[in-house]
């Protein structure tokens, strides 16, 4: 019979970890003196990372888009926004039946021949102070100078049917000035009551200049009478204060053209003065009447006008037979 030896068992981890610390698996109990251990060693805190600050940044302003500046306005039309325009505290009636009685411009009637031919007289006169892509722009050439070289040539014709066609421009309007201070004409012509005018606002400078313009019934023509004569007349208008004065009727209006009525060249004196004070000057040739050497006398005289043009008037045939006017009246097309 066998007999059955025991087997000698390997001891656990769990015992050989007791028999290496000194302790009993099976009681708990500590068999070695724990007071001689050396202590343990403080664990050093972690300083906690202070948060980083945070970084201040500038606002980021976005660049706005660039717009187009406005085209800049001439130093005429700066000038004359800046300031209000002269308020005229008269007001007329332009008789319409006188003027068809002479052969002139009527406003609101039927085109007929002597409108159209105005029509290509203003054209040109705008064109030389608006300017165009092939022709300069002449200074101050919104002020235009009617004028001849004898009297009875039809300068004052040529002035009030041009204003009258200009006034009805839509971006224009226009003041018609009388200034044949000697025998003026212009006010008898549009069948308006005579007053105070240019020579009354060049003589007293406290006059208020309104009471020297009247408003007539078309809204974009304004007419300044010759007013009372004085006998120095050709000094005043040469003076400085007729510049200022000029300057003071285009203010708050940019697109005003100024028609001035002169005495004839050869006549009076005062022509040649106002000359200096204008941009364009029309001279007004009478068809078989103005002699050739009348007229290069009259232009050597207003040479302080440096665009001069002239227009033919009285003329009673058209070598190419143009006759303006005639197509509107007829049927069709």
């Amino acid at each position: 019979m066998n007999e059955h030896r025991p087997v000698k068992r390997t001891p656990s981890l769990l015992e050989r970890a007791a028999d290496m610390f000194g302790t009993d698996p099976a009681a708990g109990a500590p068999t070695i003196d724990v007071s001689s251990l050396p202590p343990e060693p403080e664990r050093k805190k972690a300083k906690k990372k202070a948060a980083p600050e945070a970084e201040i940044l500038e606002p980021v302003v976005e660049a706005a888009p660039a717009v187009e500046a406005p085209p800049k306005l001439s130093p005429r039309k700066e000038l004359a926004k800046a300031t209000p325009a002269v308020v005229p505290s008269r007001q007329g009636t332009i008789d319409r039946e006188r003027l068809a009685a002479r052969g002139m411009v009527v406003p609101g009637a039927p085109v007929s021949g002597i409108s159209e031919e105005y029509r290509i007289v203003k054209r040109e006169i705008i064109r030389n102070f608006a300017g165009t892509a092939n022709r300069p722009v002449v200074p101050r050439g919104h002020r235009v100078l009617i004028a001849s070289a004898n009297p009875g040539e039809g300068k004052t014709f040529s002035a009030v049917n041009l204003a009258l066609s200009l006034a009805v421009e839509a971006d224009h309007d226009v003041l018609l000035i009388d200034a044949d201070i000697a025998k003026p004409s212009v006010l008898e012509t549009l069948g308006l009551e005579d007053g105070p005018g240019l020579m009354d606002a060049l003589a007293d400078p406290h006059l208020p200049l309104g009471d020297c313009l009247i408003q007539t019934d078309i809204p974009g023509l304004k007419v300044m009478p010759a007013g009372t004569q004085h006998q120095h007349d050709t000094e005043l208008l040469a003076s400085a204060r007729t510049e200022a004065l000029l300057s003071q009727l285009e203010a708050g209006a940019p697109g005003r053209i100024l028609i001035l009525d002169s005495p004839p060249v050869l006549a009076a004196s005062p022509a040649a003065v106002l000359a200096g004070h204008v941009g364009q000057l029309i001279m007004v040739v009478r068809a078989d009447t103005t002699l050739e050497s009348s007229l290069r006398d009259a232009i050597g005289l207003m040479g302080g006008c440096p665009h001069i043009q002239l227009l033919l008037n009285g003329v009673k045939f058209s070598p190419g037979g143009r006759r303006f006017g005639t197509y509107y009246g007829q049927g069709g097309a």
